[in-house]
C-alpha cells in the first residue's frame, strides 16, 4: 500500500453474499423468471450458480455477472444427470452445502455434495441431524460428520426443532426442507440469527411465521414454514454486503481525517450488530437514504473518531459473527480492553478464526488472550511488522490488510503485514484490494 493520509470518497461495496446465495436458490425453486440485480460475482456464489445449472436450471448473466436471470422450474423441477448420485461441488462455500442439503433432501434423486479441503473439514452434523429427523437420508462419506455428504432424497415430514445454536445456515436448511415436508416445520433458536431466508420465503409466497418467544420454551425466537406447492418468481435487488462494508467502517473510524460514504449497504437488523458495537466503541457514522426492497439498505457515512474497548457477548454475537475478525482490528487500535465471549462458532468457519486471530495478533506484538469461546485484546499497544497467516480465510486476510493500512498511519510507512494468501479474498470480495487502494489518499 502506497503512502496516504486518510480514507476519503464514496464506494459501493460488493453485493451481499448471503442474499446472493438465497436469490439463486429461491429463483431456481420458483416458477417463472427471477431477475437479480447487483448480484455478487464471487467464488462462493458462483459455486451455488454452477450447482443449479448442473441440476437443469437455466441461469443467464451479463458480462460482469451483476445482473442475473434465473428461469425457475418450480419446487419439483430440479433434474439430476443420468448418472446418480449427481456430483455437486460446493467449493469453499458452507452456505451452499448446508442450504442445498435441505433442498436436496427432498428430491427424487440422490446427490453427492463435496467441497475443497477446508469445507470438507467443517461440521455438517448440525444440518444432518434435523434433516434426518424429518426423514431425510444423509450420510457422511468419511463417517466424521463432515463432507462429502451422500444425500438420498426421501419424503419428509415437518418437525419442531430446538436448535442448540443460533445459526442462519442450520435454520435455513431446515426451513427449505420444510417447503417439501408434510405439515408445519418450526425451528427454535436460542437467539435470532440473520433472517434472510424468512424474508425470501415470504416474498416468494410461502406461508411463514416468525415470532419472539418466551424463555419458557427454552428459546427466544422461532421461524416456521408450511408445506408449499409452489413459489412465485420475483425481482430481487441485492444490497451491499455489510460484512464487506465493515472493513472500511473500521478503517475510516481509525484513520485521521477520514470521511467515507458507503452506498446502498444492507442494514437488516439481524445483521447490523456491527453498527451497534461500533457505536458503543465511539464510532461516528450516519445512516441515510433508507430503502426497502425485500431487504432494508441505506447509505452509511463514517468519519474518524477515537474508539474505546467494549464487551461483545451473548445474543449480540449471532448478529455480527462474520464481522468479529475486523472488530478485533478495531479493538487492536482502540483505547482500553475489548472482551469477546460466546463466539465459539468462530472456530468452525473457513478457519478456526479465534486461533488465527490470536496467532496473528500475537505475531505483530498485540496483547491478546485466547479463550475457548473468545478473545481479550488490550488496545493501543506498540505493534511491529510480521507476515500474516491467512489460513485461506478471506475475512482474516481482509482484516489484517486493514490493520496494515491503519498501522502505517500510526507506526510509519515501513509497517507491513504481508499476507501469505491474498487471493483468498475472492471468496467474497474479489475487488477488495483495488477498492482499498482507490480510497487511500
Amino acid at each position: 500500500m502506497t503512502s496516504f493520509t486518510s480514507l476519503r470518497g464514496e464506494l459501493q461495496v460488493p453485493a451481499d453474499k448471503s442474499i446472493s446465495h438465497r436469490a439463486l436458490i429461491f429463483g431456481s425453486l420458483a416458477t417463472g423468471t427471477t431477475r437479480i440485480r447487483h448480484f455478487l460475482n464471487s467464488d462462493d456464489c458462483l459455486s451455488t450458480m454452477a450447482i443449479f445449472r448442473r441440476l437443469g436450471i437455466a441461469i443467464q448473466t451479463d458480462q460482469d455477472h451483476s445482473e442475473v436471470t434465473v428461469t425457475g422450474q418450480g419446487l419439483y423441477g430440479l433434474q439430476s444427470s443420468s448418472e446418480e448420485p449427481v456430483s455437486l461441488y460446493c467449493g469453499n462455500s458452507g452456505t451452499t452445502m448446508r442450504l442445498l442439503s435441505g433442498v436436496l433432501a427432498a428430491q427424487p434423486f440422490s446427490s453427492y455434495l463435496y467441497g475443497d479441503d477446508s469445507l470438507n473439514k467443517r461440521p455438517m452434523k448440525r444440518v444432518m441431524l434435523p434433516l434426518s429427523m424429518m426423514g431425510a437420508s444423509l450420510c457422511s462419506e468419511q463417517d466424521n460428520d463432515c463432507a462429502p455428504l451422500l444425500i438420498q432424497g426421501a419424503p419428509l415430514k415437518g418437525i419442531r426443532y430446538l436448535s442448540p445454536v443460533s445459526s442462519a445456515q442450520v435454520k435455513s436448511a431446515v426451513l427449505l426442507a420444510g417447503l417439501y415436508a408434510e405439515g408445519e416445520t418450526k425451528v427454535i433458536e436460542p437467539s435470532v440469527s440473520r433472517d434472510h431466508t424468512e424474508r425470501f420465503l415470504k416474498a416468494f409466497g410461502a406461508e411463514v411465521n416468525v415470532k419472539d418467544i418466551s424463555e419458557d420454551d427454552r428459546g427466544s425466537y422461532f421461524a416456521s414454514v408450511m408445506h408449499c406447492e409452489s413459489l412465485s418468481a420475483q425481482e430481487v435487488f441485492v444490497p451491499g454486503d455489510l460484512s464487506s462494508a465493515a472493513y472500511f467502517l473500521v478503517a475510516a473510524s481509525l484513520i485521521k481525517g477520514s470521511s467515507l460514504t458507503l452506498r446502498q449497504v444492507g442494514i437488516n437488523p439481524t445483521r447490523s450488530g456491527i453498527l451497534t458495537v461500533l457505536g458503543e466503541m465511539g464510532a461516528e457514522f450516519t445512516v441515510e437514504n433508507v430503502s426497502l426492497f425485500l431487504e432494508p439498505y441505506a447509505d452509511l457515512t463514517v468519519t474518524e473518531a477515537p474508539l474505546k474497548g467494549t464487551v461483545m457477548e451473548g445474543s449480540m454475537i449471532p448478529l455480527l459473527i462474520d464481522e468479529l475478525p475486523i472488530l478485533c482490528i478495531a479493538a487492536l487500535f482502540a483505547d482500553g480492553k475489548t472482551i469477546i465471549r460466546d463466539a465459539s462458532e468462530l472456530r468452525v468457519k473457513e478457519s478456526d478464526r479465534l486461533h488465527a486471530l490470536c496467532e496473528n495478533l500475537t505475531a505483530i506484538g498485540a496483547e491478546v488472550t485466547e479463550t475457548p469461546d473468545g478473545l481479550t485484546i488490550q488496545g493501543n499497544k506498540p505493534l511491529h511488522s510480521a507476515k500474516i497467516k491467512t489460513y485461506g480465510d478471506h475475512r482474516i486476510a481482509m482484516s489484517f490488510a486493514i490493520a496494515e493500512v491503519i498501522g502505517k498511519t500510526r507506526f510509519g510507512n515501513d509497517f507491513s503485514l504481508p499476507l501469505d494468501d491474498p487471493d483468498c479474498v475472492k471468496i467474497s470480495y474479489p475487488e477488495f484490494f483495488q477498492d482499498l487502494e482507490k480510497l487511500c489518499r
